[in-house]
């Protein structure tokens, strides 16, 4: 399974980065908002930072909801980097968008899903991955993860080539439960990742080769 940084952060890419795990990046307006980026120029400046940085695929976001739209900046988006996924969301136009998309060789990531028909279609249209929301659907009294394990199964049986991108991943344990469930990719925060290194016997067994050697050589 993959790791992507669900961020827009340089500081965190570069972390992350430094670890020797970051596969790819998504990004969304949001994500943008809160680094302070706003303007066309300055957000697609900042998509070309990133894709400098990072030698995997890098999700940006488009912001229209029809179809011309869709299409309109998504060519616009693919030309920022080689490595740029147009980031599209699961509405009508947004399938005949991915489908146009897969047509004329742009990659996709068709995001906001939370079903497996949505998956389903999403795959039929073409799309490179697919970012189903665990933590949101978690939110609503519904397993997210076991949307992960159906879609698995329906893309493995379907022969469907669209990679499972787990997304709205909260903690680390979500991050395990994905890899068990058949994730192609996670994407998450720094801080779900870097969870990942903690275990309190992890801890307790360093101390104790510690005081073992400074006690030795005392």
């Amino acid at each position: 399974m993959r790791f992507f940084i669900d961020t827009a952060n340089i500081d965190q890419i570069l972390e992350a980065k430094d670890l020797g795990i970051l596969d790819g990046v998504t990004t969304n307006p949001s994500l943008m908002a809160k680094e302070g980026i706003s303007g066309e120029a300055n957000v697609k400046a900042h998509y070309a930072k990133i894709c400098k940085l990072v030698e995997g695929d890098v999700s940006a976001e488009v912001i229209s909801t029809n179809f011309e739209g869709i299409v309109a900046e998504g060519v616009e988006l693919s030309k920022i980097a080689p490595n740029i996924v147009v980031k599209v969301p699961m509405i009508k136009d947004g399938v005949k968008a991915i489908r146009y998309f897969a047509d004329h060789d742009i990659k996709t990531n068709c995001t906001l899903i939370f079903s497996a028909g949505q998956a389903i279609l999403a795959a039929k249209a073409g799309a490179t991955y697919l970012s189903p929301f665990i933590g949101r659907l978690d939110d609503t009294s519904w397993d997210g993860m076991q949307l992960i394990t159906d879609i698995a199964e329906i893309y493995a049986i379907q022969g469907y080539e669209t990679e499972i991108l787990a997304a709205s991943i909260r903690n680390s344990l979500h991050i395990v439960e994905a890899a068990k469930a058949g994730a192609d990719i996670v994407t998450c925060g720094l801080s779900a990742i870097l969870g990942l290194l903690k275990h309190p016997l992890t801890d307790i067994g360093l101390a104790q080769f510690l005081a073992d050697h400074a006690k030795a050589n005392s």
